[in-house]
């Protein structure tokens, strides 16, 4: 599957430098049919781009994402709620109901911790939109300290739609890391505009804020991110970590996972073993990559010994869905 990966990454890139764009990008619910060496598909979205028409899919038990023709693989439309009670033992399913036992907190709702086999954290990166440029000694930093070990060096990147149009070159600069790589990513849907206020208090700021559209936030921003040579993960951030059950239940029916933080470091939240980790690398928050440069050294031996690493967010959320089993 990243071999297969790796071939779309170069299929996405292909088609933005042709500057077809992307059109009737839609909501679906299909499924494949299972065969013997074939895993369960899930078909969430589906968009033309030129004259062709394809499928934003999820592989239900590895959780990766791919985008197919429906020539490759035969569908069969049902219901979300359906293809969950048909794949309820999958890890896919669990996720997502792992995450909604924690859906009615204001903050921070859904998964905000993994269970890696060994310790470490995963490491998820915001790009809101800012005036800033890009942070990129936060990459190669971390690159040189921890590519000896891992490589590519393992990442979540939550990126909005706002920040990929404000800083195309700093994205370029992203997927060259990419394409050469020195790091993996898991792309994270973190909406298109990322509404925000200083006034407004948070259970009405973010996406709560009135006449925000939900199914634009998500869908332009997914769309975009193809555009752009972006994969986009099954995970959803909330901007600001805020929500309510109303658009958390709503982020859930895209069939988005969606992935809060137990360490927000600017914030002085402390990690441990299997925290997902949050900091800034759009310039606004220097104190968070202080903070995490900072646990990096205090971790240098165990790094040094392979006792502590960055772990992968979909790899991680898989395992833990195993463990439990």
């Amino acid at each position: 599957m990243l071999k297969r990966a790796w071939s779309l990454f170069f299929f996405l890139t292909v088609l933005m430098a042709a500057g077809q764009e992307i059109s009737n990008y839609h909501p679906i619910s299909a499924l494949n049919m299972p065969g013997e060496k074939l895993s369960r598909l899930l078909a969430l979205r589906q968009f033309n781009r030129g004259n062709s028409t394809f499928y934003w899919v999820v592989n239900t038990s590895t959780l990766e994402t791919s985008v197919i023709s429906p020539q490759e693989i035969k569908f069969t439309p049902c219901s979300f709620d359906s293809a969950c009670a048909l794949l309820r033992e999958t890890a896919y399913v669990k996720a997502l109901k792992d995450a909604l036992a924690n859906s009615m907190k204001l903050q921070d709702a859904g998964i905000t911790h993994s269970i890696p086999s060994e310790r470490g954290i995963v490491l998820t990166i915001d790009l809101c939109p800012s005036s800033k440029k890009l942070d990129r000694e936060l990459f190669t930093r971390t690159i040189s300290i921890l590519g000896k070990k891992e490589s590519p060096v393992p990442l979540a990147i939550s990126v909005s739609g706002s920040w990929m149009k404000e800083h195309p070159d700093d994205l370029t600069w992203i997927l060259e890391l990419v394409r050469n790589k020195k790091i993996h990513v898991d792309w994270i849907n973190h909406s298109f505009t990322h509404p925000t206020s200083k006034t407004l208090p948070l259970d009405r700021n973010f996406l709560l804020e009135k006449g925000t559209s939900i199914r634009e936030e998500v869908l332009k921003n997914e769309a975009l991110m193809l555009e752009c040579g972006i994969l986009p993960s099954v995970f959803f951030r909330f901007p600001g970590l805020v929500s309510d059950q109303t658009i958390f239940d709503e982020i859930c029916s895209f069939g988005l996972i969606p992935v809060g933080s137990d360490a927000w470091l600017a914030k002085n939240q402390e990690p441990n073993k299997g925290s997902i980790v949050l900091i800034h690398g759009n310039g606004n928050e220097p104190l968070g990559i202080e903070k995490f440069f900072q646990l990096i050294s205090e971790e240098k031996i165990a790094i040094k010994n392979n006792n502590w690493l960055l772990y992968d967010l979909r790899e991680s959320i898989q395992e833990k869905e195993e463990y439990k089993q």
